[in-house]
């Protein structure tokens, strides 16, 4: 394992801000059933076991616990590990089967005993190629032959667009930010302000389709999350309508695999499988 740590303002960010209720409102919201209608459609079906990898506070790893799954959730921030273990304790019905803090790069568990890997976290905060290979490369280890793996990133375009739709390019400090992030993806918040991030990698879609390859993953496809749906001026009053909100979900699911589509996602995701024959 990489001895680099995390970084510090990591888990200082994830002290302020409670990602769990980022999840429930809003453009999170959206996030959060796009992820999960990805998910539903090419997990396998339960009962099967999944590692959730830094799955913070355990919204998605509880979702899966409901529907029947046996999931074992690590997490690096100690904090997301007890709101975790606090909403398993208060979901008695389908509690999660393990809570554990762990790094994505080395996780405490035999080789092939994952039926699924969830990594819809991780390679945020690992700015070092080296070590977003390592973990992709545990997720490999991890998974059970022919099992799927699910890797979030965080768009190289992200900042921009965020800023032009929230006319954060009024800042010169954000200004500079998203230059940075536009010329090698390395994120970095010198502000006090949790709303500009935190230390992050943002990718291109080509270089996570590249990194799950030559970790050894069979990339199937790359899918937009969010797609231009999260620059929506209009976005609340069509989500507050149940009829729109469905119509906005249905077209998304229609472009999600549009090439011109993923990098305009907040969130491009890799669906990959570990081969059932390696050479």
């Amino acid at each position: 394992m990489s001895n680099r740590p995390l970084p510090a303002e990591m888990f200082d960010h994830y002290r302020q801000m409670r990602e769990s209720d980022r999840l429930f409102a809003g453009i999170g919201e959206l996030e959060r059933l796009r992820t999960q209608d990805i998910l539903a459609r090419h997990l396998p079906p339960p009962p099967a076991t999944i590692f959730d990898i830094g799955g913070a506070a355990g919204v998605h790893a509880l979702w899966l616990a409901e529907r029947g799954y046996e999931v074992h959730l690590f997490d690096p921030v100690p904090h997301h590990i007890e709101q975790a273990l606090d909403a398993s304790r208060d979901q008695a019905q389908y509690p999660l089967a393990s809570c554990s803090v762990g790094d994505a790069r080395e996780i405490d568990r035999p080789e092939a005993s994952a039926d699924a890997v969830l990594l819809l976290g991780p390679l945020y905060h690992l700015v070092d190629r080296d070590d977003r290979l390592l973990a992709l490369r545990e997720a490999r280890r991890l998974l059970k032959p022919g099992g799927p793996v699910f890797v979030a990133t965080i768009s190289r375009f992200a900042s921009l667009m965020d800023g032009l739709a929230r006319d954060l390019v009024s800042d010169r400090v954000f200004v500079d930010i998203l230059k940075q992030d536009l010329h090698n993806g390395q994120h970095r918040n010198p502000t006090d302000r949790p709303d500009y991030f935190t230390t992050t990698f943002f990718h291109r879609p080509e270089e996570l389709q590249q990194e799950m390859a030559e970790a050894g993953l069979h990339v199937e496809k790359l899918v937009g999350v969010e797609g231009p749906v999260w620059l929506m001026s209009s976005f609340e009053n069509h989500w507050s309508t149940q009829s729109k909100r469905q119509l906005l979900l249905e077209l998304l699911r229609t472009v999600e695999e549009e090439d011109s589509i993923i990098g305009a996602s907040a969130h491009p995701m890799g669906i990959g499988r570990k081969q059932t024959a390696q050479r």
